[in-house]
């Protein structure tokens, strides 16, 4: 389920257009305001090199980002809401953002200069509410935003408490993953060094004893 959204701008992080539960309150206590400042201290640190998909974890939550045409287009789900119909959502708001205040983005001086905005937010909310909504979005779905398994998973403490970049962080991720390749090639090298050695002594053992029968029988 989509709980909020909020749309802004990568060069400075001002928000132009949100919307947001007002009744929402997690387990712990926390209201949407909390949320909404999250989503804002996410704005703040992105960069004109910051990955153009990323999702950050918030417990009990989830963010996913989505960045087209210098603009952010950030949604917080339930982390059982499918990955793929966040992104779909996301955009389909992109794609309508654009259309209708493409000119103006980059002008736009005050925060939520868009806020109107929101009738077509809660429009695409409700849609996605829909299953067979859903499955009719992915089919529009871009190709690059196919394989979403892939995307960059980090934790909002990350960002907000540690001060680091959406694009720094999208390093850290891509580093991990290299090393994470290089372990399985020198893990698979390993296995098959091991096989080679093992059938090498094998092969030797039979060899000698096969000399030691060959010596005693003539």
């Amino acid at each position: 389920m989509v709980l909020m959204t909020m749309i802004g701008r990568v060069a400075d992080g001002l928000p132009l257009a949100a919307s947001v539960h007002n009744d929402m309150r997690d387990e712990s206590g926390r209201s949407g305001t909390e949320y909404q400042n999250q989503a804002k201290s996410i704005l703040r640190r992105l960069s004109p090199n910051s990955p153009s998909k990323a999702s950050i974890e918030t417990d009990p939550y989830i963010f996913h980002c989505l960045i087209d045409h210098d603009v952010c287009y950030i949604t917080l789900c339930e982390k059982n809401f499918p990955r793929k119909n966040a992104y779909a959502y996301l955009e389909d708001l992109a794609q309508e953002f654009t259309a209708q205040y493409g000119q103006k983005i980059q002008t736009a001086a005050r925060p939520y200069s868009f806020i109107e905005f929101d009738n077509y937010i809660q429009k695409m909310k409700k849609q996605y509410a829909d299953s067979r909504t859903s499955r009719e979005a992915m089919g529009r779905l871009r190709t690059d935003l196919r394989d979403v398994q892939n995307i960059m998973v980090t934790n909002i403490q990350d960002v907000i408490t540690r001060g680091e970049t959406i694009e720094y962080l999208d390093k850290k991720a891509s580093n991990l993953a290299t090393l994470s390749q290089q372990y399985r090639k020198d893990a698979n090298y390993l296995n098959r060094m091991s096989s080679l050695t093992k059938i090498g002594l094998t092969v030797g053992v039979i060899v000698i004893l096969t000399l030691i029968a060959y010596i005693f029988i003539f």
